[in-house]
């Protein structure tokens, strides 16, 4: 088989740097980045470190609203697809660069398999929703990470077209976790200088719009790192730079390490290190369960509802008091629950694509 896979954010890096793995040991890949993340420590730096592939083209393609961003990928992704003529168009996630490769493949009658097919938070002002519901309605082959999101599926009448595979994420997590040291890892502070890690420490993620673009949500959720009874580490999307740094001095939050972006092998050791999280990225709160931390979520929906069992992962609005409230609750860690696959989901996505090889032409 030929595989066009199409990747332009992080968390879809992590999933093609164990699917491409397996896909090139018997099958032809070409790889685009259309360039949605662009900075270092957003891009070049999973690839470098996860060994993905270098992409065969790099569209370059960042900024501007949904539908420019969405319409320049389009273009350029059908320049690739029309040259290519690939068997396969492989997509992750639900990011703009998702739906504008599968909407160029559709309209070439190129067949779509989309990993992690069936998610949904039933929130239709979430951008991301509306890139998995449209994604998923014109692909050809839906892999599904977890049962949650084959049963949704069934509401849309598409289940004719999924299967279970399993999350790569949690591939990767097993694979990458442990290949570095907590003492190896040297954080660049965004104020400048160097830091070692605490011997304690919680790990924040924050980077979305709703808790990002004001300043009094992400205060709030500064204000309950000062309640802490260690220090928090707090790798910062380089577009809330200006508003972190801000806040932290104009309230002097002395618990609170704000560092440059992490790669992937820091924060994977970051989360298996840390005494709790706290984090708004659907994907942090899954490597929190894989790693068994007790997570807090400041979110309104839910992603990943096999995370919200036994206190394991708690929803949070941006309030201080309640962040607190609830990282103090207790998590019960059931080894024998694993919802997200056995670890050997690449395999199984391979496996889906050859027996579906053909069927969509």
């Amino acid at each position: 088989m030929k595989v066009v896979t199409v990747v332009g954010a992080r968390p879809q890096f992590i999933k093609a740097a164990v699917v491409s793995h397996e896909l090139r040991k018997r099958h032809q890949e070409i790889l685009v980045h259309t360039g949605q993340h662009y900075d270092y420590n957003m891009s070049e730096q999973f690839f470098e470190e996860l060994e993905i592939p270098t992409p065969d083209y790099n569209l370059g393609i960042s900024g501007g609203t949904h539908a420019q961003m969405t319409g320049k990928m389009m273009i350029g992704i059908e320049e690739v697809l029309m040259k290519e003529q690939p068997d396969w168009l492989l997509v992750y996630g639900d990011t703009n660069s998702t739906l504008a490769a599968a909407l160029a493949a559709a309209k070439l009658h190129i067949p779509v398999c989309h990993v992690e097919a069936g998610a949904r938070v039933h929130n239709r002002t979430n951008p991301e929703e509306l890139n998995r519901i449209c994604t998923d309605h014109i692909s050809t082959l839906l892999l599904a990470s977890t049962l949650s999101g084959y049963e949704e599926m069934a509401y849309e009448g598409l289940q004719d077209r999924g299967v279970v595979v399993g999350d790569p994420m949690y591939d990767a997590f097993l694979e990458y976790s442990s290949k570095l040291s907590i003492q190896n890892i040297t954080l660049k502070l965004l104020a400048g200088g160097e830091a070692k890690v605490p011997p304690v420490f919680y790990y924040l993620t924050c980077h979305r719009e709703e808790n990002t673009r004001e300043d009094k949500d992400l205060l709030e959720i500064f204000k309950a790192t000062e309640m802490l009874d260690a220090p928090t580490i707090y790798p910062v999307h380089p577009r809330n730079k200006a508003r972190a740094l801000r806040l932290q001095e104009a309230y002097q939050f002395g618990k609170i390490l704000l560092t440059e972006p992490v790669g992937y092998l820091e924060s994977a050791c970051l989360v298996k290190n840390a005494k709790k999280i706290v984090t708004d990225s659907g994907g942090l709160q899954r490597e929190a369960f894989f790693a068994g931390k007790k997570c807090v979520t400041i979110l309104d929906f839910v992603c990943w509802p096999e995370t919200m069992v036994s206190g394991r992962n708690e929803l949070s609005s941006p309030n201080a008091e309640e962040i607190i409230k609830k990282l103090e609750h207790e998590q019960f860690v059931d080894d024998t629950y694993q919802p997200f696959g056995d670890g050997h989901s690449a395999v199984k996505i391979v496996e889906a694509m050859e027996q579906h090889y053909g069927g969509g032409k």
